[in-house]
């Protein structure tokens, strides 16, 4: 079968190994063959050397969908012909975070082409507690965009009850737009979206998002004026990872509210923290999610709550795997989620 793998920042290596069989399985295992592979930003960071916790070589893939090949003797989630997507999440089960429900943050937590091998070649092997069933009708594309859905689902919880207040996004990269979408359907009086990206901004609105502002020709602090008039708002999502968007958060955001950061920065930033004490500013983090966020993303999905047709910007092969990087670094601030198509 085939397998792409990444050896060492910008070298993709293409590999032929062999195929894994049903014989292969546990009796809690699920034998996949994966059809749509998406790439996202923390993979970016790993393909250009500047993600703080990859670890080379490692087989690429952590956003996917795949039909169920074969299932182990104790497996009742799914059975053989049937569509799904699992966490990519490795945990000990046995550390603190893990015995309180917080499997997210293991203490030794292991992300599938990160610090262990994803999902790049056409036949995987999961355990059924990481599988969630695709339902009929929910096309191979949107599956593969479970994963930064449920970054999304996530992510909205850390904030807090949203409903009935004003939230200012930073980022409309296809998270940072997910992120708006889980905010609204969760209850946001209104939601600004903000970005350097007319691009991201239209394809924002055509997903749902009314209040947009391209931070380039419009100040944060102007654009929050316009939107929200006097009230302000009171929760920030930092998703753009570049210092003057957090920055301008904590400057612009109501006192005695909340931040959630989450983008990965390159560069760690410089914050003001006069800001964060005199202000009584909550700077919370938000890593990953967990299955509930899964299957609350998959919900959202099947229902219509969430839009994802207009994030979909273009599609590769698998051959075409190094192709898919080079175009997302040349055209950073127009592509979106670009889909690796297994079967092209």
């Amino acid at each position: 079968m085939r397998q792409v793998v990444l050896t060492a920042p910008e070298k993709l290596e293409f590999r032929e190994v062999a195929d894994l069989t049903a014989a292969d399985l546990k009796a809690n295992e699920i034998l996949l063959r994966v059809k749509r592979i998406g790439i996202c930003g923390s993979e970016i960071h790993s393909y250009h050397g500047e993600h703080p916790a990859t670890f080379y070589p490692v087989v690429q893939g952590h956003e996917y969908s795949a039909e169920v090949v074969a299932v182990g003797a104790d497996v009742t989630k799914v059975k053989a012909g049937d569509n799904a997507v699992a966490r990519p999440q490795l945990v000990c089960g046995e550390c603190a975070p893990c015995r309180r429900g917080q499997y997210n943050v293991c203490e030794k937590l292991r992300v599938q082409a990160f610090q262990a091998d994803g999902a790049a070649q056409d036949l995987f092997i999961v355990p059924e507690d990481r599988v969630v069933k695709l339902p009929e009708g929910v096309s191979l594309d949107y599956g593969a965009m479970v994963e930064p859905a449920a970054v999304g689902a996530h992510s909205t919880l850390r904030a807090g009850d949203l409903r009935g207040k004003n939230v200012v996004v930073s980022g409309a990269g296809a998270i940072g737009n997910l992120v708006a979408q889980f905010a609204l359907s969760r209850g946001a009086k209104r939601v600004l979206i903000t970005d350097v990206s007319d691009l991201r901004l239209d394809i924002a609105r055509k997903c749902g998002i009314a209040d947009t502002a391209n931070v380039t020709r419009t100040p944060l602090k102007e654009a929050v004026k316009e939107v929200f008039g006097d009230e302000g708002f009171q929760v920030g999502f930092e998703v753009a990872g570049v210092e003057s968007s957090i920055r301008s958060l904590m400057e612009c955001i109501e006192k005695g509210s909340t931040i959630v950061i989450v983008a990965v920065f390159a560069k760690d930033p410089a914050l003001s923290m006069f800001y964060l004490g005199e202000r009584e500013l909550s700077l919370v983090g938000t890593m990953m999610y967990r299955h509930e966020d899964y299957e609350y993303a998959v919900e959202a999905i099947t229902k219509g709550t969430i839009n994802l047709e207009p994030l979909i910007s273009n599609r590769f092969s698998f051959e075409e795997f190094d192709d898919a990087y080079k175009f997302i670094a040349e055209n950073r601030t127009t592509s979106m989620k670009v889909i690796i198509d297994l079967e092209r």
